[in-house]
């Protein structure tokens, strides 16, 4: 009993190595999938006006906040790793957007289903500016603590993906735009489409500049993270209006953004632990 209670914390830890983390998220991303496609459908009411069930919306709700709450734990174990390869303040950043964004969502949902009232400024939106914040400013320190030497096709590419993402975002928002929309709503649906194209630029500058590198594998999920989330709140941003209920197809790239996130975190890990062993393989040598 006493050997199986000293082996127990190493068989915990080999539940979490780096390839069950992956498995776990790409199948909770696919569980997602499944969930929108099969039970998106609105239905109609006794009134005869078609809305989608309550216990659905909950469910994409659990689906985008249990992602993102991954995520942040994931990212926080990087931060706290002195072997990680890139800057812990990165991860610290990006760590505090992903929990942020959890919180959001929590205060999102709840003023949406049990206040049974439309979220178009709530307190949510106070822990949203705060993870966008955080995710610029982490990703920014990624590409500041890299030298970047891109060649001018893939300066075409980023400028092309910037102004693709601009002119988009820019024609929704002139789609949606209406006199009566409240000044706080105005500013922060700026705020969302701005820092969307933002994170899109350099999501394509990080992906183009550890391209090939030895943790790139890391950084393309995370620029797929920043892409899954400039589609979700684009296509939000679109189809919002007074008729609008949570829960469209579209939503689901909301929950790949916070599982690409967590996917991205564990491999930086594991690429971090493996550089390690690798030093101390020559030092020893």
């Amino acid at each position: 009993m006493n050997s199986s209670y000293k082996n127990s914390p190493q068989t915990v830890k080999s539940w979490f190595t780096t390839q069950n983390i992956v498995l776990a998220s790409i199948g909770w991303g696919v569980l997602a999938l499944l969930y929108f496609l099969l039970f998106s459908a609105k239905v109609p009411g006794a009134d005869g006006v078609e809305s989608r069930a309550e216990w659905y919306v909950l469910g994409t709700n659990i689906f985008e906040a249990l992602a993102y709450l991954n995520a942040g734990i994931l990212c926080l174990r990087n931060w706290r790793s002195p072997q990680i390869v890139s800057s812990r303040n990165v991860w610290l950043a990006i760590a505090i957007g992903m929990i942020s964004y959890f919180l959001g969502g929590i205060f999102f949902g709840y003023t949406e289903i049990v206040l049974k009232e439309e979220p178009d400024a709530s307190i949510g939106d106070v822990f949203f500016v705060l993870s966008y914040i955080s995710l610029g400013i982490g990703m920014i320190l990624a590409v500041a603590t890299r030298r970047i030497n891109l060649e001018k096709w893939q300066w075409l590419i980023v400028l092309a993906i910037g102004v693709f993402g601009s002119l988009l975002a820019w024609w929704i928002s002139i789609q949606q735009a209406t006199g009566a929309e409240e000044t706080i709503v105005t500013i922060l649906n700026w705020f969302y489409i701005v820092s969307d194209v933002l994170l899109l630029i350099i999501a394509t500058t990080l992906l183009l500049a550890f391209w090939g590198g030895r943790v790139s594998q890391s950084w393309r999920m995370i620029a797929a993270a920043a892409f899954s989330l400039y589609i979700a709140d684009m296509w939000f941003k679109y189809a919002q209006g007074p008729n609008y209920q949570s829960g469209e197809i579209l939503e689901v790239f909301w929950v790949f953004s916070g599982v690409l996130f967590g996917m991205g975190a564990a491999l930086e890990y594991d690429a971090s632990l493996s550089r390690t062993r690798r030093e101390r393989g020559r030092k020893r040598a």
